[in-house]
């Protein structure tokens, strides 16, 4: 037998028998007679049929517009997503998003002409000409789906998407896909095309958590969406489809694959000549490698969000599209945890019994009271407990500068003598007493205040304190800003009450201001999504004591730097006063410190108030880390 010949094509002829049948040629001489024309009765029938079929339709659609509960098309004409908030330094560069959704909204004004093009050419090339829902698109895929044998082309819309993204669920079942055809035709009708382009191009997931094209460009390319290239916007452009899959930082070549699509595509549709696609896929694709948040600042940012959240609730800080305007300097930061560092590093390796304390640093403006940098620990990772802020401890010595002033308003000079001598006092209880010592251990008989304040004498400042009256201490206290509980007896003169580090430094800015307080400022301003002031907070000036009295402390507190407890300090080019504290048993190590330009107190200690090992004194542990850190500021890269 030979063998058979394939067909080679489908309009090859086969040969057919003209042998038939009576029976095949009876059926064909039946199917050549002409067919009789329709009766009125058949017309009539054929027309109710047809209505019958309508009436069903349409009511099949009312019913399932009204049993599907289709959602109120407020939600897309008010168009108010989740928005990340942004937390920014004094530079307005951003230290911290904040967000469920990062997402930043901007107009279709805000993006370049050809972005919205390059998604329409990409997702909906008919978004135009359709009613929100096109048919042929969904013929189309259902016929190449058929082909493919799954589920291989989408039929939806931009509109549908909109639709599907805002106001139904995810889950695929005909029932959604119904209230997804009606919201689409629904929505076309009440709303413009740019204004479904708009909430589009700002919904859409593009991979890498980005939310919207703005939040996509800043994550893919680290720039705004109107500053994009073509090339930018054609491979953002071809991501919706599978945002994981063509994300360019996981697979490069199916990116650039979809990439080369959407420029194709843009050209087909006459948004761009062919030279145009050409050019722009053969950008150079440099991606943004370094989106996270700037490294640094963990507890200054966890201070904002705390505030924030308290104030303003957790809904607003995470979806609301927050602006929060921070004092930080970025630079300062860096260097103040830097110099808490090797001060701790310094420590350790000369106190081996002193364990692994914390520190904790605070940087101020002296004439603005805008906080610049903010340590509240060792690590951030390890402890996010904020101890310039919410620890109090006793500041020690540290608070004797309070004294000083108060006294000094009442009319005391650094020139007024009291005797330096053993004292013994009523204690606490029925039948005690107290008896304080100096540090040393040491009297020194007649001392004049300045040389009491400079030397840090103990019983010269009880004396004062007695002198002066506690009253008038603790309203001077409040009116540095000190809020903490203050107890009213004779131990305040030895820092007894226990303070924030953030009061403590805020306290000293009259002695660099001529008499006048500045409140810590960690927040400058708050405005919501809508370009609204929530709050502002500027800085103030509140004289607090006089001109002289402001200077006649900063020379006594520059005497305690240059000849007294605080000799560990010196080394700056420019004036600086300062004021060391130690408490019972080496427990907490201060030194408060100034310049014209910024107020700095820095604390050491540890969180279960365990000694740092004998001789861990303020002058010793926490002077040296904030001559450290000034000594950078003073070498450049502070900016006031």
């Amino acid at each position: 037998m030979g063998k058979e010949t394939p067909i080679r094509n489908k309009s090859t002829k086969i040969p057919v028998d003209k042998r038939k049948s009576p029976a095949v040629r009876k059926k064909t001489t039946t199917q050549t007679k002409r067919r009789k024309p329709w009766s009125h009765v058949e017309c009539t029938l054929f027309l109710l049929g047809i209505s019958l079929l309508l009436t069903i339709f349409i009511g099949l659609t009312l019913y399932l517009f009204i049993l599907l509960d289709i959602p109120n098309l407020k939600s897309v004409k008010d168009y108010q997503p989740k928005m990340t908030s942004l937390v920014l330094d004094r530079d307005h560069r951003v230290i911290k998003r904040i967000y469920e959704e990062n997402r930043r909204v901007v107009s279709l004004d805000m993006m370049p002409e050809l972005l919205p093009k390059a998604f329409v050419a990409a997702e909906d090339s008919r978004f135009y000409q359709h009613p929100g829902v096109d048919v042929w698109s969904i013929f189309r895929a259902l016929f190449h789906n058929i082909r493919a044998g799954a589920k291989s082309h989408g039929g939806s819309t931009i509109t549908q998407q909109v639709t599907r993204s805002l106001l139904l669920s995810r889950k695929k079942v005909y029932s959604r896909k119904v209230k997804e055809a009606i919201l689409a035709y629904r929505i076309d009708t009440v709303m413009s095309k740019d204004d479904i382009l708009y909430i589009y191009l700002n919904q859409i997931y593009l991979g890498e958590r980005a939310f919207g094209v703005e939040a996509a460009a800043r994550t893919y390319f680290d720039r705004k969406v109107r500053n994009l290239t073509l090339g930018q916007m054609a491979l953002l452009a071809g991501l919706p489809q599978a945002p994981s899959r063509y994300t360019p930082f996981k697979n490069m070549e199916l990116a650039r694959n979809r990439q080369a699509y959407v420029l194709n595509r843009m050209a087909e549709e006459g948004y761009i000549t062919v030279d145009e696609a050409r050019k722009a896929y053969e950008e150079p694709v440099s991606l943004n490698r370094k989106y996270d948040d700037a490294p640094g600042g963990e507890y200054y940012v966890q201070y904002v969000t705390n505030y924030v959240n308290g104030k303003y609730g957790q809904e607003l800080l995470t979806g609301g599209g927050l602006t929060i305007y921070t004092s930080m300097d970025q630079t300062l930061q860096q260097k103040a945890e830097a110099s808490i560092q090797r001060g701790l590093a310094a420590f350790s390796g000369k106190n081996e019994k002193g364990g692994n304390p914390q520190a904790a640093m605070l940087v101020m403006e002296s004439g603005s009271g805008k906080v610049r940098a903010l340590v509240g620990g060792a690590d951030f990772a390890a402890s996010q407990f904020d101890r310039a802020i919410q620890a109090r401890r006793q500041p020690g010595s540290a608070f004797k500068p309070v004294v000083y002033a108060a006294a000094l308003e009442k009319g005391f000079t650094p020139e007024s003598i009291l005797v330096d001598e053993p004292l013994n006092l009523a204690g606490t209880g029925r039948g005690k007493t107290w008896q304080p010592r100096n540090f040393e251990n040491i009297y020194y008989g007649p001392t004049s205040l300045s040389t009491g304040l400079i030397h840090s004498r103990n019983i010269v400042a009880i004396k004062l304190l007695q002198k002066v009256g506690i009253e008038r201490v603790v309203k001077m206290a409040r009116n540095l800003g000190i809020r903490s509980k203050i107890e009213p007896d004779l131990t305040l003169a030895l820092g007894s009450s226990e303070v924030s580090l953030l009061e403590m430094t805020g306290a000293y800015t009259p002695f660099a201001n001529n008499g006048s307080y500045t409140p810590p400022i960690l927040i400058e301003r708050i405005i919501d999504r809508h370009g609204n002031v929530l709050e502002e907070n500027l800085s103030q000036k509140v004289r607090v004591m006089s001109e002289r009295t402001a200077k006649q402390m900063d020379q006594m507190l520059q005497g305690v730097i240059n000849k007294g407890t605080g000799k560990e300090a010196q080394g700056l080019k420019v004036a600086a006063g300062g004021k060391t504290g130690t408490t019972d048993s080496y427990m907490d190590a201060w030194f408060i410190g100034y310049t014209k330009d910024f107020v700095t107190g820095v604390w050491v200690g540890h969180d279960k108030k365990t000694s740092l090992g004998k001789g861990a004194s303020g002058g010793k542990v926490a002077a040296p880390i904030w001559l450290d850190f000034m000594k950078q500021v003073e070498s450049g890269g502070a900016s006031n």
